[in-house]
């Protein structure tokens, strides 16, 4: 930069700046590969994506979430993209493939109206108008529903479940996830946090149940301690049964060995006081959150008290809500009434390690799914498609309002925004058609998936939704175009609204920007941000 002659610095030495329609593009084409890497993994017949990180730990998935989360991107747009998904996943738990795919196809549009001489800020305009109209689309061909109508929740877990590895085993497992959300579902709703999931490999998914109650992946911590118990009276502790440290260093100067010993008798007397008192109030069973020295153990084991030490405060947090017990700190306060209870506390061997069992407690707003599976693979995804089924049952149980599958919300959206487009006279009329056209990506991509010819596919869904079927869409097991409510394909409302939305705010940002100003250490080996090594033409790491 210069001023009447006189060179100005202001950027360090080594920065690299890209400015106006270079930077958009390099931006644009950047979302637009991270969001095609995944298209493939969309739907029922979606593939399955490997990755190896640098540890050569290997995941085998197709959640789009897990899939971007995974991949190493380097280039900001595309980790925006990423944190898209993630949010997608933390909102609503699912269509992450889909809020991807969609940024992706909006960014593809919006390129095609960029090479036509419209400018960003009408393209932008268009989009924001598009998506407010989307959504009301959604809202008019939304259904209501009873929150504890166990077949359509069945069929809300199903759909869910349908495009993972899992799929075989679908209907099992659905009854398994509405079974856990209707169990903790109160007057507020459901909190999911409420639903434990543990894993262990070994035997079949099919093995996979419920418990109404806590599992936790621990063993008792002596092997003279009883390996059940009836009528539990737990006690939580957040603090040792070990001898508190100092916070600064000291030392000690002793002259006679018995000054040691009395220093040792000491020690075991304060773990002696604190066992003492579990023993006082009644309790049979701890649990602790940090660690239990061996005195502790031995003198609780003497006392037929069942203990587990290092138990993560979430579970603490978990077993408080099970049992009715308050988590205490300092075990001199604890009193009887801190107590919490279970029917029954037992270790039992899952696999080839051994696993506590909390069942029969009186709150029985929290429970656990222990998943099984033939190796870890499988098990991690069949958490993470148990996760997501989870989410949209949720969300129906909370909202109580669905829409069918198949690809049908986004062709009526996309109907509907076509007609809308002619109310407009200036150039934002060609943004909302192209959003428009954006959104038939979604069955588009399904019949890709499942074999069929995408260009007859989308002919058909145009004639049938401008005869008024809304509900009519991509049924890719059966490799067709039919109504999607007789095949009981459904999905909760908030997870099209979220994916639709959050796309839109996704392609308006990256429209926005016209300056990348990057530091050398920035752009890594794929080069700068906004560069072509970085997602450029030339694609770089995306490729």
């Amino acid at each position: 930069m210069s001023l009447a002659g006189t060179p100005i610095i202001i950027l360090k030495e080594g920065t690299q700046r890209t400015r106006g329609r270079d930077a958009l593009r390099n931006n644009i084409r950047a979302g637009i590969i991270i969001s095609d890497a995944i298209r493939s993994a969309l739907g029922p017949l979606g593939r399955d994506k490997m990755l190896v990180d640098s540890f050569g730990d290997v995941v085998i998935t197709n959640d789009g979430a897990t899939i971007l989360k995974e991949m190493d991107v380097t280039h900001p747009i595309a980790k925006f993209i990423v944190e898209l998904a993630k949010s997608q996943d933390q909102e609503v738990g699912d269509g992450t493939t889909t809020v991807a795919v969609l940024a992706g196809e909006f960014l593809k549009k919006a390129e095609e109206l960029l090479d036509s001489g419209i400018h960003p800020s009408v393209i932008v305009e268009g989009y924001r108008m598009a998506t407010k109209k989307a959504l009301e689309v959604i809202e008019e061909i939304g259904t209501d529903v009873k929150e504890d109508d166990r077949s359509i929740l069945r069929k809300i877990a199903i759909t869910s479940m349908g495009s993972k590895v899992i799929s075989t085993y679908s209907d099992y497992l659905a009854d398994l996830v509405v079974d856990a959300v209707l169990a903790v579902k109160t007057e507020k709703g459901v909190d999911i946090d409420n639903i434990k999931v543990e894993k262990k490999a070994g035997e079949d998914l099919s093995n996979t149940h419920l418990i109404k109650g806590i599992v936790l992946d621990k063993e008792v911590v002596h092997p003279s301690m009883p390996k059940k118990v009836e009528n539990a009276k737990i006690a939580l502790v957040d603090s040792g049964f070990e001898v508190s440290k100092t916070e600064f260093n000291a030392e000690l100067n002793i002259t006679d060995p018995s000054q040691l010993q009395q220093f040792i008798e000491r020690e075991t007397e304060i773990i002696a006081e604190k066992v003492q008192k579990i023993v006082d109030v009644g309790a049979n069973v701890v649990f602790c959150q940090k660690g239990i020295e061996d005195i502790a153990q031995h003198l609780l084991a003497k006392k037929g008290i069942m203990a587990v030490r290092r138990v993560k405060k979430s579970d603490m947090e978990k077993l408080a809500k099970a049992t009715g017990a308050h988590i205490v700190t300092e075990l001199k306060d604890m009193t009887e009434d801190d107590l919490g209870s279970a029917g029954k506390v037992h270790q039992t061997k899952i696999g080839d390690d051994d696993m506590l069992f909390i069942e029969d407690t009186p709150y029985s707003k929290s429970v656990t799914i222990l998943i099984r599976g033939g190796t870890e693979l499988v098990v991690d995804e069949a958490e993470r498609a148990i996760h997501d089924a989870l989410c949209v049952v949720r969300n129906v149980v909370n909202t109580g309002k669905i829409v069918v599958g198949g690809g049908s919300p986004e062709m009526a959206v996309s109907a509907k925004l076509l007609k809308y487009a002619d109310s407009f006279k200036g150039k934002e009329q060609l943004a909302v058609r192209a959003f428009a056209e954006a959104l038939e990506a979604i069955p588009r991509i399904l019949a890709e998936n499942s074999g069929m010819e995408p260009l007859d596919v989308l002919v058909e869904l145009r004639s049938a939704h401008q005869q008024g079927k809304h509900t009519f869409g991509v049924n890719p097991l059966e490799r067709k175009v039919m109504d999607m409510k007789d095949s009981g394909v459904i999905e909760p409302i908030v997870v099209k609204k979220q994916a639709i939305s959050s796309a839109s705010e996704a392609a308006q940002m990256i429209l926005r920007i016209d300056d990348v100003i990057a530091s050398k250490e920035t752009g890594g080996a794929g080069g700068p941000p906004g560069g072509p090594g970085a997602g450029g033409e030339d694609g770089g790491e995306f490729d």
